[in-house]
């Protein structure tokens, strides 16, 4: 999956990144959901090894415009997890008491504990995308926060934090698709949010919002991944393949009984 990787320092129009998979017959489609089955019960191995071994920690950031599929990535690739060892956290709106501190405060709060993996569904990131297109901040105070989130972000790391980021990329057109069936489908409809529709209007703010901060945060000990996100079932391979070949090069190991095992009868 290195090529959804955004290489450190790199200059990232998304227009010239695709939103859909390399094949779209049917074979590839069947396959591509084969090895994401397979990914799913390794991913649930390499968890409950985090959670044995109780050293690493990781952190799971999804963003991407609304309708991206954020919390149908969650429910796909994670549902093979053990629960336990999961958590995932939502950024709304900063209550009062959370913008009386700085805007990083409440998020490292919810950063994953050892052994534990934790999934940021919306994150700090909204403080230059949101914050930056709604002008709810002035362009001296968020600009900023670039530097301080990638400090941030490489303090995690330092501690033994695995970062993995991703950047659910669609089109405007699938945006359309999937805005529609909410407005349609009752099941959907709980869904529907005023501000989505707003929000689309202002698409190119936002497109060059993301650029900016997958430029100026992408770093090598926590880079971005763009995912082409058009196709569900695309989108969740690259995430569970991505996420499954980071675990394994944590290297873990299931730790030894404290306890003489050889000396211990079931009576």
């Amino acid at each position: 999956m290195k090529e959804y990787r955004v290489k450190p320092g790199a200059k990232v129009q998304l227009k010239d990144w695709s939103t859909q998979p390399p094949q779209k017959d049917e074979a590839f489609k069947e396959e591509t959901k084969r090895r994401s089955a397979k990914l799913g019960l390794k991913l649930a191995e390499l968890q409950e090894l985090l959670w044995a071994e109780h050293k690493h920690r990781v952190l799971v950031l999804l963003q991407g415009l609304d309708t991206a599929g954020k919390d149908s990535t969650i429910r796909h690739v994670f549902s093979p997890i053990n629960p336990q060892g999961l958590r995932v956290q939502s950024f709304k709106a900063p209550t009062a008491p959370e913008l009386a501190h700085d805007y990083l405060w409440r998020v490292h709060a919810q950063a994953p504990a050892n052994g534990e993996i934790a999934i940021f569904n919306r994150s700090h990131y909204e403080d230059v995308l949101v914050v930056r297109v709604r002008g709810l901040q002035p362009e001296k105070v968020w600009r900023r926060r670039y530097r301080q989130i990638a400090d941030f972000e490489r303090l995690l790391v330092e501690e033994g934090t695995l970062v993995l980021k991703f950047f659910l990329h669609i089109d405007k057109d699938e945006q359309k698709k999937r805005l529609e069936q909410r407005l349609l489908e009752k099941r959907k409809q709980w869904k529907w949010d005023p501000a989505d529709q707003r929000d689309r209007g202002f698409w190119d703010q936002y497109a060059q919002a993301y650029e900016e901060a997958l430029e100026r945060t992408g770093t090598d000990e926590a880079p971005w991944h763009i995912v082409p996100a058009d196709k569900k079932w695309w989108r969740d391979y690259v995430v569970s393949e991505t996420l499954v070949s980071a675990l394994e090069g944590l290297a873990m190991q299931y730790p030894q009984s404290k306890a003489d095992l050889s000396k211990i009868q079931i009576v």
